[in-house]
């Protein structure tokens, strides 16, 4: 085999799909209007009246993200039409709340949707990508802007001090979680990037949207002709805590119809026995799980960066040999020589972008074919607009892309609808057990069904509507 031969060259780009992609992201609401045959103007009035966040009780909830803190964010319109998403699952948001009153109430989501969570074309304060305000950022924690005509004025290279302490208006909200590197740039919706904050209200918006028009967000986001209607499911494990925990957790995950399993690896240690290196046991589960399901059981691996160089060469080389779907964030997604090394080496496909924030870093990585798939998550990139953005960069590139699901119903399915909208996504990522992604007041479960799907939704916007009776009953307090 032809090792430098890309996962690229057999993937095509499907222009027109992508087309129609980044005429929603250019005008959502006439995007949305013309899915159901409307003028932008006949829609309802999208001016945002009230924000406030259910607070609710997680005892005993499995987190399947472990900062989860059970907030559910409301933003509501003029024409009373709610969105909803749930914050503190990816970093912590403190003051999400106080951010949003003078971000969001009193605007209106066609003006405010198009470039809210834009990750192009920002600016530091001292010019393009940063300059003298850029150090000013490093040195103390980034705040988020608020005032009248933040989310557009940053835009345009907003006010001498938006986006670091004491300018713009800002409230003394992080929006780069601790231990994060900042990109030093600001967003459109003020503050830096990430903007955890922002994400969120990027959700709320395309919620409310999808409502307005009584359409599920993805067939706005594909101009009304979606490439798909289910997406196969494979079961995702947990970090499970010995070797030999492996073999009965894929065995249960087929019995249940999934079409593929992918190890988390854990400590790489036997229940009994001396210690040893984590990634000789890895390799030891890799061995045991393919043996166990037999060759035509669809397999991946994730060791969510823990690998060295060497470490992930000897693992890659294994799942080359025992034919694994693809190999997930091997090494730490900072070292991209050592990706492109194995990028080059390996002939199955890298997933990384779990831990790229910009579609700036993805276009870097994919222009030093530093990942063979690209890989999102809506939280870290901008919510749903950010998404779609990195979907078709990766698919103008003839590059599958690989949304990361992990997390409560809202988060899947704010990632469901990226992958029912772009062309070039072909699987659904299922935390296994999938019992720990319930939660009360969602009535649907997510579950593949008899043929191994997880089906679209039909309900409008995200498209699983709440219980409000089970979440009277878990609220334990709302803000507003």
């Amino acid at each position: 085999m032809n090792r430098k031969t890309s996962r690229r060259n057999f993937i095509g780009t499907s222009t027109g799909f992508a087309a129609a992609g980044l005429a929603s992201l250019a005008n959502p609401i006439a995007a949305a209007a013309q899915t159901v045959g409307v003028k932008p103007g006949d829609l309802p009035d999208l001016t945002i009246k009230e924000v406030k966040v259910y607070v609710t009780d997680m005892s005993g909830i499995h987190k399947l993200n472990g900062s989860e803190t059970g907030e559910l964010i409301s933003v509501v319109t003029n024409s009373g039409i709610e969105g909803n998403y749930t914050i503190g699952d990816r970093s912590t948001t403190p003051g999400w709340l106080e951010w949003a009153k003078p971000m969001l109430v009193g605007k209106n989501i066609m003006d405010l949707l198009p470039t809210f969570t834009s990750t192009t074309g920002m600016k530091g304060s001292g010019g393009f990508n940063g300059g003298a305000g850029a150090s000013v950022r490093r040195a103390a924690p980034p705040v988020a802007a608020g005032g009248a005509g933040a989310a557009r004025g940053a835009g345009a290279g907003g006010g001498a001090g938006a986006g670091r302490p004491g300018g713009g208006g800002g409230f003394g909200v992080p929006t780069t979680p601790p231990g994060r590197p900042e990109t030093g740039l600001m967003a459109r919706s003020g503050g830096t990037w990430p903007n955890y904050y922002a994400a969120a209200a990027d959700v709320c918006m395309w919620d409310i949207l999808g409502k307005a028009v009584n359409q599920p967000i993805y067939k706005i986001l594909s101009g009304g002709t979606p490439t798909k209607n289910r997406v196969m499911a494979y079961a995702s494990s947990q970090h499970l805590a010995t070797v030999e925990d492996y073999v009965p957790d894929v065995l249960k995950a087929k019995a249940q119809g999934y079409r593929g399993y992918k190890i988390h690896p854990g400590g790489g240690q036997h229940a009994t026995g001396p210690a040893i290196p984590s990634y000789i046991g890895h390799m030891e589960e890799i061995r045991e799980v393919r043996k166990a399901v037999g060759d035509e059981f669809v397999l991946m691996h994730d060791p969510v960066q823990q690998y060295n160089r060497y470490e992930a060469m000897a693992v890659g080389r294994l799942l080359d040999e025992l034919n694994y779907a693809w190999f997930e964030d091997p090494i730490r997604t900072i070292d991209e020589e050592g990706l492109i090394v194995l990028c080059r080496e390996l002939s199955l496909p890298i997933h990384v972008g779990e831990f790229l924030f910009s579609i700036a870093d993805f276009a870097e990585y994919i222009k030093r074919d530093a990942l063979s798939v690209v890989r999102l998550i809506g939280d870290n990139v901008g919510g749903i607009s950010g998404s779609m953005r990195v979907g078709l960069l990766a698919d103008a590139h003839g590059l599958e892309c690989a949304p990361h699901n992990w997390g409560n119903p809202l988060d899947l399915a704010v990632h469901f609808h990226v992958e029912l909208a772009l062309p070039n996504v072909y699987w659904f990522e299922m935390p296994f057990p999938a019992e720990y992604t319930d939660r009360s007041y969602f009535k649907y479960q997510f579950r593949p069904d008899k043929d191994g799907y997880i089906p679209a939704p039909t309900d409008p916007g995200l498209g699983y509507p709440i219980d409000r009776a089970a979440l009277d009953k878990v609220t334990t307090r709302i803000d507003r």
